[in-house]
């Protein structure tokens, strides 16, 4: 059996291979022999080449083929790279272009001919992403002829200038409506009535063909299936036809975040949300909200309409060009949802603020479909629903990870962090989505701006110095949280002038290390070692410049400092 899929596989590229010496364009696909080896440069010089006109012709990659004699076509092998150094190629690639885009795959192909089997490798290379050219060490490429030049400058403004393109509506390969999933289109249908609500439309929807169907919602156009269609309807075993399959993993960590169990989901995705929220272990939580009642609230950890609301989020906003699969990592108190893509609107607050909207959509038909079939939601407002859920529940906002390139992470916890931010969160019910996401950012430990700062003072949310702040009193109640505030809350500079004159009356002089001993112990617990430190040497020169303390001339730790008459 093993042998039979690596012939049918070898097959395929073969006919590939073929394909892309009969009906190569000069632009997209190169051919070079690369007998033992290929100079890297010039294989990155290619790779940007290829990428920038792939996008200017609109294709959807080009290709780079090792052991291809360039001007006769002949089939002549290399011995350029094995299946490990490839894997390292790719991440060279990666190392020196911008926005680390890199192959979208290396294919091994071995061809019989006249003279024995030869082993050719196609590097594909994706297009260029539109309005950015593709860059080798900072420099952009382009074809000319058989030569390789510098991106002129009217092929870089086309790029530039480009609308975005829609990959969702871009027609899959060798797709036909036999490669989409019955089932998954008769849940499309009952989705699509119930979310348009109107008898003469379920009447019209249940009397068309499911081409026909298709073809309303553009899914398919003549015969043609869109990208998006074989997202949401594909057959599983047909997701070959995309150059890298998407795919939904679930992973469960134990408490020392080794990986348990995990489970990958395929095409169909209008399906797969619930088959993936169902292996989360969605245990009841019990808290109290404030201490004016002795009852506990009791919740699920994760609501289901957040939890799918973010994940349709990752299948409509994924880029698919890059590949990589949408990951759903379950820890014992959050989970971790990731996709490949650039968060659109670059700032998670934006999305909070009334009256937002999108910049555009990466998938603009794939969003329209999913809106369609009420799996997202149409006004743009899930972000905002999703973050005030967490607010009715009392936990922590959701956490927008956006520090890896062509990668959005979203952190959703299943428990309290802080019982200060709980009961401000249960006293103050009117307070607006963006300082209840400031507020959150406190219980975390995350830093403020000025104004920022001077908003939640406002309110009186927090006290305490930046960066070291601290939720206010007035809603600290236990006894461990009042001796918390106490222990935080900063003196008036007068009483620690006052406690090292007063060492200086009972002992007659004294040195920095004495005051230090003498005061740290009073100091806040939210300072560091290097705030406290600094802040008996401010006491010290406050006290030298009002005339009441000095020192002889030594400099140093060992000064001594002596009161005034």
């Amino acid at each position: 059996m093993t042998e039979d899929i690596i012939r049918k596989n070898n097959d395929e590229l073969r006919d590939l291979l073929y394909g892309l010496i009969e009906h190569w364009e000069d632009e997209v696909v190169e051919f070079k022999e690369a007998a033992v080896n290929f100079n890297r440069e010039n294989l990155g010089k290619y790779f940007s080449a290829l990428s920038n006109e792939a996008n200017l012709r609109n294709f959807q990659h080009g290709w780079l083929v090792l052991g291809v004699a360039e001007k006769t076509r002949e089939i002549v092998g290399t011995k350029y790279g094995n299946t490990e150094s490839i894997v390292k190629i790719r991440n060279k690639i990666a190392d020196c272009t911008n926005n680390r885009i890199t192959c979208l795959d290396v294919k091994e192909a071995y061809i019989a001919t006249e003279d024995g089997t030869k082993r050719v490798v196609m590097f594909q290379i994706p297009a260029a992403t539109a309005g950015l050219p593709t860059e080798w060490r900072g420099v952009r490429w382009a074809r000319e002829g058989e030569s390789t030049v510098k991106l002129p400058l009217d092929k870089e403004e086309r790029i530039r200038r480009q609308d975005r393109r829609d990959w969702s509506r871009r027609f899959a390969e060798g797709a036909t409506i036999e490669h989409l999933d019955p089932n998954a289109i008769q849940i499309a249908r009952e989705k699509y009535k119930k979310k348009m609500a109107r008898d003469y439309i379920s009447e019209e929807v249940d009397h068309l063909q499911d081409a026909e169907f298709l073809m309303k919602l553009n899914l398919v156009v003549c015969d043609r299936v869109t990208n998006a269609a074989m997202v949401l309807l594909g057959k599983s075993e047909h997701d070959f036809l995309f150059s890298m399959a998407p795919g939904i993993m679930w992973r469960l960590y134990d408490s020392k975040d080794m990986v348990k169990d995990y489970e990958l989901f395929t095409i169909p995705f209008i399906s797969v949300v619930d088959s993936v929220f169902a292996k989360i272990r969605n245990l009841k939580y019990r808290y109290m909200p404030d201490q004016t009642t002795l009852f506990t609230d009791e919740i699920d950890q994760y609501d289901y309409w957040s939890m799918r609301e973010i994940l349709n989020n990752c299948i409509a906003h994924s880029d698919y060009t890059t590949g990589g699969r949408i990951y759903e990592n379950e820890f014992e108190d959050r989970v971790v949802i990731t996709n490949p893509g650039t968060f659109l609107p670059r700032d998670v607050r934006a999305v909070l603020r009334p009256g937002y909207n999108p910049p555009f959509y990466r998938n603009q038909l794939l969003a329209e479909a999913m809106a369609s079939f009420d799996m997202i939601d149409r006004v743009t407002s899930g972000i905002q629903r999703v973050f005030n859920i967490q607010r009715e529940r009392y936990f922590p906002m959701p956490d927008y990870d956006l520090s890896q390139e062509n990668q959005v992470g979203v952190t959703v916890y299943g428990k309290i962090l802080s019982q200060n931010y709980t009961r401000i969160l249960h006293d103050n019910p009117d307070l607006d989505l963006d300082t209840v996401f400031l507020i959150d950012r406190v219980q975390k430990g995350g830093k403020l701006t000025g104004e920022e700062s001077k908003l939640l003072r406002k309110h009186k949310l927090i006290e305490g110095r930046s960066p070291h702040l601290f939720l206010s009193a007035r809603v600290a109640e236990s006894l461990d949280e009042k001796a918390e505030y106490i222990r935080n809350k900063t003196r008036n500079n007068d009483f620690y002038k006052d406690m090292i004159l007063s060492y200086l009356k009972a002992y007659g002089m004294g040195k920095k290390s004495d005051f230090m001993k003498l005061i740290l112990p009073e100091l806040p617990e939210n300072l560091s070692a290097t705030q406290k430190e600094d802040r008996v040497k401010n006491l010290i020169k406050a006290l030298k410049n009002k005339g009441l303390i000095t020192c002889e001339p030594a400099k140093g730790k060992n000064v001594e400092w002596t009161l005034i008459e």
